[in-house]
C-alpha cells in the first residue's frame, strides 16, 4: 500500500529537499506541499494523506494551530491522517503541546534522510515514532513543570482494569511491548489487546498520548521513572 503524505513548511528548499527524497521510495507518494500552516490544513483536507509532516514554526498559522486542526477537525471531516511534527529546536513547548493534541511524533529536520524515511513508514502504521525512553524523558520533563488541568484526568483512570492500568503505568515508564510482556508473563499480542483496549477507553490516539495521560493524571509522577 503506497503512503500518501503532504509536507508543510515555509521554507522551499526544506520541502523541496523532502519531496525528492520522499517521492524516490516505490511505497511513498507525496501529494502535496504548503508553504504554511492554514494551506496545510486546506491541503490535508483535499488531498487526504496518511501522513503530515508538519514544521513547527511558520508565518500566517504555526505548525501546532494547524496540527490541532487537522487532528480535531470540525464536524463532517471523517478523514484524520497522522501528524509528524518537524523541527529544528529538538523538546521545546511546541512539540509537548502537539503531542497532547494527538501528533505522533517529531523529528529533527537535519536528522539523516533514512531517519525521515522511517519515521513516515512508522506512523502510517498507527505506531508513535519517538522510542519510548525519549517520550518518557520528553513527557516527564514538561509534566513537571505544568499546572494540574482543569479536569481531573485521575477520574477516567477508574475506567480501566487493573492490569490494563498496569500496562498503562509500564508504557509510561518506557518499556516496549515486548519488555511489558517480559514483564507481565504474558503473550506479546496480549500486551497489544490490552494496549488498544486502554487507548480506546481513555479516546487517546497512540503511546505519545497515553504517556502524557499517565503524567497528568498521576498514575505517573516526574522523577520517580
Amino acid at each position: 500500500m503506497t503512503i500518501r503524505v503532504i509536507i508543510v513548511d515555509d521554507q522551499a528548499m526544506v520541502r523541496a529537499g523532502f519531496a525528492a527524497l520522499l517521492s524516490a521510495q516505490a511505497d511513498i507518494d507525496v501529494v502535496g506541499e504548503a508553504p504554511d500552516g492554514r494551506a496545510g490544513v486546506e491541503v490535508a483536507r483535499t488531498t487526504h494523506p496518511d501522513v503530515v509532516l508538519m514544521d513547527v514554526r511558520m508565518p500566517e498559522m504555526d505548525g501546532l494551530t494547524a496540527a490541532r486542526a487537522i487532528l480535531q477537525p470540525p464536524v463532517g471531516v471523517v478523514h484524520v491522517p497522522k501528524v509528524l511534527m518537524l523541527t529544528t529546536f529538538d523538546v521545546d513547548d511546541y512539540v509537548y503541546e502537539a503531542l497532547r493534541a494527538g501528533a505522533s511524533g517529531f523529528l529533527l529536520k537535519d536528522a539523516p534522510p533514512a531517519d525521515l524515511i522511517s519515521a513516515v513508514r512508522v506512523v502510517a502504521a498507527g505506531e508513535a515514532l519517538l522510542a519510548p525512553s525519549v517520550t518518557r524523558r520528553l513527557i516527564a520533563d514538561f509534566a513537571a513543570q505544568r499546572p494540574a488541568p482543569r479536569k481531573d484526568p485521575s477520574l477516567r483512570l477508574k475506567g480501566l482494569t487493573p492490569r490494563e492500568t498496569e500496562v498503562l503505568e509500564l508504557i509510561a515508564r518506557g518499556l516496549s511491548n515486548q519488555e511489558i510482556a517480559r514483564d507481565l508473563v504474558v503473550a506479546e499480542q496480549t500486551v497489544k489487546t490490552h494496549i488498544g483496549r486502554v487507548l480506546a477507553k481513555l479516546d487517546l490516539r497512540d503511546r505519545a498520548q497515553a504517556v502524557i495521560f499517565a503524567y497528568e493524571s498521576g498514575l505517573v509522577r516526574p522523577g520517580t521513572t
